[in-house]
């Protein structure tokens, strides 16, 4: 019998709608917690080793003498280059294949192929870029190899978040642009990207987080994990990233370099933080022209 029917059906509905309820909440509690603690292990363990020196000093090969600058450089130009690349060609994918392309079996097999590679591991992605970029287009191991390579990795999801986006904007503005006597690409640029473009800044704000973490990609096209100095020539200088130095930090047994790798985690997180919130304030001025 169903536990919505009959006069004692409804009590057994509300009770396990509370259950269901409560059992959700502790499930979110339980990972916020477990997200405290992990933050607060990693931030008292490093805390330490924060200072302004520390993110101004070069790597050495004594913990106490060690630091991020080039790192942090790295990282931020690999970033940078990476939105460079990524969110022209992602978002002009997604509005010609939404807009322009015909509905047939060769779009439909597009469309698959980029679901699939959103979920391709990014070690595959670097060797790619191993045998496309750094062999074939000779761009060796440089930054701007390591951008392209991350390119390839933060692509799909940005396309596909762009699409959805694109999706999500009401027919009826296509409808009445094209009424008033617009063409599709004044449609597009003046009524679809505009209307869009909260939900493609939430995309790009997730695609660069993850390209921002990323090791794997970097190992394989074998970038620097021991750089002295900052990357000038982003085509023929080496470099090294946040994630790769923090990586060998923690590789190396004595105590001093995991207390440096831990501040490297923070340092990390506050740039991950700084790029979120400045593209979400960013996503909410444009909602807020919208509306």
């Amino acid at each position: 019998m169903s536990l919505t029917n009959g006069p004692h059906g409804r009590p057994y509905a509300k009770l396990a709608s509370r259950m269901f309820a409560l059992f959700c909440a502790g499930a979110t509690w339980l990972c916020v917690t477990i997200l405290m603690l992990l933050l607060w292990n990693v931030v008292s363990y490093g805390w330490d080793s924060l200072s302004w020196e520390y993110i101004n000093r070069f790597p050495s090969r004594f913990a106490e003498k060690a630091g991020i600058k080039p790192a942090l450089v790295g990282s931020l130009y690999l970033i940078g280059l990476t939105a460079l690349f990524s969110v022209p060609i992602g978002v002009g994918t997604a509005i010609y294949l939404e807009e322009y392309a015909p509905k047939n079996r060769w779009r439909t097999i597009v469309q698959i192929n980029i679901a699939n590679l959103a979920g391709v591991p990014s070690i595959v992605y670097g060797i790619l870029g191993l045998g496309l970029f750094v062999r074939a287009m000779q761009l060796n191991r440089s930054l701007m190899a390591g951008a392209l390579t991350l390119t390839l990795v933060v692509l799909p999801i940005v396309i596909l978040a762009a699409q959805e986006s694109l999706r999500a904007v009401p027919s009826t503005i296509r409808q009445a642009s094209y009424a008033l006597g617009a063409t599709r690409w004044q449609t597009v640029w003046c009524q679809l990207l505009p209307a869009a473009l909260p939900g493609i800044m939430t995309g790009v704000i997730l695609a660069l987080s993850r390209a921002l973490g990323e090791a794997a990609p970097l190992v394989a096209i074998g970038a620097a994990t021991y750089v002295r100095f900052l990357p000038e020539d982003i085509v023929n200088d080496e470099f090294t990233a946040l994630p790769l130095q923090i990586y060998t930090w923690t590789d190396q047994p004595q105590k001093g370099f995991h207390e440096v790798a831990a501040a490297g985690i923070v340092v990390l997180l506050v740039v991950l933080i700084c790029i979120n919130a400045l593209a979400v304030i960013l996503r909410y001025r444009f909602s807020k022209n919208k509306q």
